[in-house]
């Protein structure tokens, strides 16, 4: 039978236990069968045939419980201390990397509480309490984690505070497409390692700006503007500040309110020509997300589900193959709001009305 993530069966469950064997234990010397009493006390044939083989062997007497099978080495408030040490990571106990190996692990047990582990006494003692291998998020060491925890905990325009009541919560990003697709699952024959064909040339393509729009009381909204790189060695590979203008128009129009618009720090969001742009038009209101904190962007959820989904494993043939492919993974998400909403649950952030 599987256990629970608590590892073993509690002395709830034992209780039960017992009482099911006993149960059975009597029906044994009535002389019924295995099934029948399987199907009534709902367990295993498999299990009723070892209770009555203990009861033939010792009676009754051996189907009583025995109690846990060992007590644990650790306590719980000992293992709250590894915890604790852990959490300090493995540099504070003198490792280069940040890795938690299980060897690792084993080596601050016994600097902690001399204790002799072995490799797998230590997974079962972290599986049992929770934990779990796992592939880690990256973070840039340059980051301001106050400055995220603040921005999770709200988003509050500053200035323009009459222009920003009402308005929409307009989040920005851009990102490049090439022809070389992203990899994705897929299923094959054990032992035969599938192969993908994609476009040996690797250079960007196609580049994408998009706005994740959010006003309590309405429908979601994605607008987005392409911009394919003309092949030219001395043409924009990128979009500019007037780009970026038009689509804000654009997207002024298409929702009919003010906006305030949220997006990263890069140079050409902070263009003379874009601040110009943005104090001449009281309908826009510009804030800055902390640095190095894309995971605050709901426009990164979009890139996820279009590399995930639309884009991945697929040989494109043309440029124009790849614009086609975009454009209907975009149309998707467009139709499903549910979508956009859940970008933003992921990024932690809450939209307060006014």
């Amino acid at each position: 039978m599987r256990y629970p993530q608590g590892g073993g069966l509690t002395a709830e469950r034992q209780r039960r236990r017992e009482e099911l064997r006993l149960q059975a234990a009597e029906r044994f010397a009535l002389g019924e069968g295995s099934s029948a009493i399987a199907r009534d006390l709902r367990v295993s044939v498999r299990s009723v045939q070892r209770w009555r083989q203990a009861w033939a062997d010792g009676g009754p007497r051996s189907l009583r419980s025995q109690g846990p099978a060992s007590l644990p080495r650790l306590s719980g408030k000992q293992f709250a201390q590894l915890e604790s040490e852990l959490a300090k990571g493995p540099a504070a106990h003198g490792w280069e990397d940040q890795r938690w190996t299980l060897s690792r692990v084993k080596t601050v047990i016994g600097r902690r509480f001399h204790l002799t582990y072995t490799i797998q006494g230590v997974r079962k003692l972290l599986v049992r309490n929770g934990w779990s291998c796992q592939v880690p998020a990256r973070r840039a060491t340059e980051r301001d984690d106050d400055a995220v925890r603040v921005g999770q905990g709200g988003v509050a325009p500053r200035g323009r505070p009459a222009a920003a009541r009402g308005a929409w919560l307009v989040f920005e990003d851009e990102a490049g497409f090439s022809m070389t697709p992203s990899h994705a699952e897929t299923w094959s024959q054990r032992g035969r390692t599938p192969v993908v064909r994609v476009r040996g040339r690797s250079r960007r393509r196609i580049s994408i700006a998009a706005l994740t729009c959010y006003k309590p009381g309405h429908r979601s909204r994605l607008i987005y503007r392409p911009r394919r790189d003309d092949g030219r060695r001395d043409g924009r590979k990128s979009f500019s500040w007037r780009d970026y203008r038009d689509l804000l128009i654009a997207a002024h129009q298409q929702l009919g309110g003010p906006i305030v618009l949220i997006w990263d720090n890069p140079n050409v969001h902070k263009a003379a020509g874009r601040r110009e742009f943005a104090a001449s038009r009281d309908w826009l209101t510009i804030l800055y997300l902390p640095a190095y904190a894309p995971d605050l962007n709901p426009v990164e959820g979009i890139w996820s589900l279009l590399r995930r989904g639309w884009l991945s494993n697929v040989a494109f043939s043309t440029p124009e193959h790849l614009i086609r492919t975009l454009r209907s993974g975009l149309r998707h998400i467009q139709y499903r709001s549910n979508l956009i909403d859940g970008c933003l649950t992921e990024t932690g952030l809450t939209i307060k009305s006014a």
